[in-house]
């Protein structure tokens, strides 16, 4: 094989596109019918967890007041207080924490549990935080609705625990970056059916233990991406069906007795239903496994490529030549054309790995919250 086969510059962009936003997606995961019935129908309980999205930053020189406080009478040690932390873990879901607060809040106010002013000036806080680019308010989104708006503030926590409060924003987090994850998957297998439609009837080896063995098509090479990307989405898919179910209601663990309306909270959030049993509601983190496990398969395929057109690339193969705009130099070798990205594609796949496996060694839990 002689010369340039390949221009990579129709498909690297997009390549390195999905990498990226694939990597940002799984980031935090590391640093971790229709008809209504009275599912939960228990006395009322406010949080036993500190873990949230909304805990307010202990200000210096002054001590905290946390919402689980009211009986002690002496507060955590810094030492405690900094061990158990997860702000920085779970500020990556601040935009999920507002919209479910400003859903929770709207049916309050229709449920009677709320007055309808209340309701007004906390949805016009959340839109103010929602706009702002102050990293230290959306970390303590409650604090800061609390320093807007006054009192009315507070009232948002009524028939909410941070246990379902949070892991009703991990799902909303993980149905979100289903979606980008899907559309970059899409952008994908077109920029490869876009290359096998330029170079139709091209004819390039086909490699077994990388010797060469029988001749195929370079479309024929190019579409068994498409289709194990298209499997890909299948099982993006059928993840997002499963957990595209709402546990707000479940409070802590047992529900409320005030009379809320879970459906429309549901409804409001995009939620398939409620979730039927409340400590199934705040117990269950499975579908982060199976989000984990669905972009791991994902991340394998791209390694797959990556290592194929680093190959490609080779002055050995000589089948591809990466276009300047993805491609590094040598300080020392003029004559050097690297294709960084591409081996980065193949190498960052390995942090998708080290994701599932930390995450599997959360097991052996109770049911309901525990700190892990």
């Amino acid at each position: 094989m002689q010369g340039t086969l390949i221009n990579s510059s129709l498909l690297l962009p997009q390549q390195i596109s999905l990498i990226s936003k694939f990597r940002f997606h799984l980031g935090f995961c590391k640093n971790t019918q229709k008809k209504k019935s009275g599912i939960f129908s228990v006395n009322e309980t406010m949080s036993d967890s500190s873990s949230s999205v909304i805990l307010s930053e202990k200000k210096q020189n002054e001590k905290e007041v946390k919402l689980w406080g009211g009986r002690f009478e002496e507060s955590v040690t810094d030492t405690v207080e900094k061990f158990s932390e997860s702000i920085s873990y779970d500020k990556a879901l601040y935009k999920q924490d507002i919209k479910q607060s400003k859903a929770h809040a709207t049916m309050l106010a229709k449920q009677g549990l709320m007055t309808a002013s209340d309701r007004d000036a906390i949805l016009q806080g959340l839109d103010k935080i929602e706009k702002t680019d102050r990293e230290d308010v959306h970390m303590n989104i409650e604090a800061a609705l609390t320093d807007l708006i006054g009192e009315p503030a507070k009232k948002i926590h009524t028939a909410r625990s941070r246990n379902d409060q949070v892991v009703t924003d991990l799902r909303l987090w993980c149905r979100d970056a289903i979606y980008k994850i899907l559309l970059c998957i899409k952008r994908l297998q077109v920029a490869l059916v876009n290359l096998a439609k330029v170079n139709e009837g091209l004819i390039v080896p086909g490699y077994t233990h990388l010797q060469s063995a029988q001749p195929v098509l370079l479309q024929h090479l190019l579409l068994s991406y498409v289709e194990q990307l298209e499997r890909d989405n299948g099982r993006l898919a059928d993840c997002r069906s499963r957990l595209n179910f709402c546990p707000l209601g479940a409070c802590a663990l047992a529900g409320t007795g005030l009379p809320i309306d879970r459906f429309m909270t549901s409804d409001a959030l995009g939620f398939t239903a409620p979730m039927r049993n409340s400590i199934d509601a705040v117990s269950d983190r499975n579908f982060v496994l199976e989000f984990l496990s669905a972009n791991l398969i994902v991340a394998i395929h791209l390694s797959r490529l990556g290592e194929e057109w680093v190959l490609w690339a080779s002055e050995e193969f000589g089948f591809l030549t990466p276009s300047n705009a993805v491609s590094t130099g040598s300080s020392i070798m003029p004559q050097k054309k690297n294709p960084n990205p591409m081996e980065l594609v193949r190498g960052k796949s390995a942090r998708v790995v080290g994701d599932l496996v930390i995450y599997r060694k959360t097991r052996s839990l109770c049911s309901t919250v525990l700190k892990q």
